[in-house]
């Protein structure tokens, strides 16, 4: 048997914390004595173990679907949302791999198609990458480039240029344009080529200790559902434990 103050002790936690995780059903509900004060078992143990490693590798939201699917004893609608997760983990491992590709591109000496310095309509755009004004505006509209307006007009800044090569070279390579439009969004939020292949080492240690950390919340997930078998069968966990 445990008092709130033990488990919150046992995860660096305060009390209210505790009683927090059991109100959003992410552990079972607790007996209470005569008295009103909560009771806490080895199953409660086990619920916020899981609980806890599952929030470093998958969320907080995430981490609460799986709890509260376990507890209602609906397994496969919490293994759904571990899968969701590793696919999306997976997603940006590629879209890592393209920052890096658009890094290399980026960081070369001269643009693929020498041209002037200041901004050029649509028109010289296109013809400088053989595509048509109307693929540029498509690649506008996935949120791949965003030219400025001299009244009517589109006009593409050196920048604009860039991302455009950028683009039609990812395009080639057979990236999708919503694919193309997040390498595109890294480059503008890391300030530039430069920056950018600066951080992607940053970036892979980000995304290597996620998946670390999803291993381990998978691992004390795995020994819950172990101990409900042991001690539960296949039946949901009840309230009163």
């Amino acid at each position: 048997m445990y008092r709130p103050v033990d488990l919150a002790r046992a995860h660096g936690l305060s009390t209210q914390a505790v009683r927090n995780y059991e109100q959003a059903g992410v552990i079972p509900p607790a007996a209470r004595t005569a008295s009103g004060y909560r009771v806490y078992t080895d199953d409660h143990a086990g619920a916020l173990d899981a609980y806890v490693a599952l929030v470093p590798g998958y969320g907080y939201r995430a981490a609460g679907e799986i709890m509260r699917s376990v507890l209602c004893g609906d397994l496969p609608s919490a293994l759904a949302v571990l899968d969701t997760a590793h696919v999306q983990l997976q997603r940006d491992r590629e879209t890592l791999d393209r920052v890096t590709a658009a890094a290399v591109v980026l960081a070369s000496s001269t643009p693929a198609t020498p041209g002037p310095e200041g901004p050029v309509s649509v028109g010289v755009l296109a013809h400088r990458l053989g595509v048509t004004p109307a693929t540029l505006r498509k690649w506008e509209r996935a949120g791949i480039l965003a030219p400025a307006r001299s009244r009517t007009a589109r006009t593409y800044s050196p920048d604009d240029v860039r991302d455009a090569e950028l683009a039609h070279l990812l395009r080639r390579g057979g990236y999708l344009l919503d694919r193309i439009a997040v390498v595109i969004e890294q480059v503008h939020s890391a300030g530039g080529p430069g920056p950018l292949a600066a951080s992607i080492d940053q970036w892979r240690e980000r995304i290597t200790a996620r998946g670390r950390a999803m291993l381990t919340g998978s691992a004390r997930l795995a020994d819950y559902l172990s101990f409900l078998e042991l001690t539960h069968g296949d039946a949901p966990v009840s309230s009163d434990g």
